[in-house]
């Protein structure tokens, strides 16, 4: 299982392959195929807010991206549980001080899903401490 991070998630949907490496969009479609793809509630907040924003221009609104994104065979929404609220607050902010981050790194521990993503400071996160599995979206 794969949960993508908000950006990953992003280019995924929007036909914005090239930002991703050729061993990640081949990672996908076959995640893809097997229902694998997973994304957090998480990342559709980010979405949402971003767009509020003025920071992300969508074609549509978030509502109908989220709900075309969604509606792609092999994509899911994970439930945001206690166990997952739990582990992110007990991650320390000096490891990932965005809590957003911390929410979705522990969504992928809890999940044991691979967590796509190219932000550097959870790539780092997870080889300095091995507690989560993830592949970086540029290869």
């Amino acid at each position: 299982m794969l949960l993508l991070d908000t950006h990953i998630c992003i280019w995924s949907a929007e036909g914005n392959e090239r930002q991703l490496g050729s061993r990640t969009r081949r990672l996908l479609g076959r995640a893809q195929s097997d229902d694998a793809v997973r994304i957090s509630p998480v990342t559709i907040f980010e979405v949402t807010a971003l767009y509020t924003l003025g920071r992300l221009r969508l074609t549509r609104t978030p509502e109908q991206w989220t709900r075309e994104y969604l509606g792609q065979p092999g994509v899911r929404v994970v439930v945001l549980s206690p166990a997952i609220a739990i582990d992110a607050g007990a991650i320390r902010r000096t490891a990932l001080a965005d809590p957003l981050d911390r929410l979705l790194v522990a969504t992928a521990r809890q999940n044991a899903a691979t967590f796509v993503t190219c932000d550097e400071r959870i790539l780092d996160y997870a080889e300095a401490t091995g507690l989560v599995r993830v592949h970086d979206g540029r290869r």
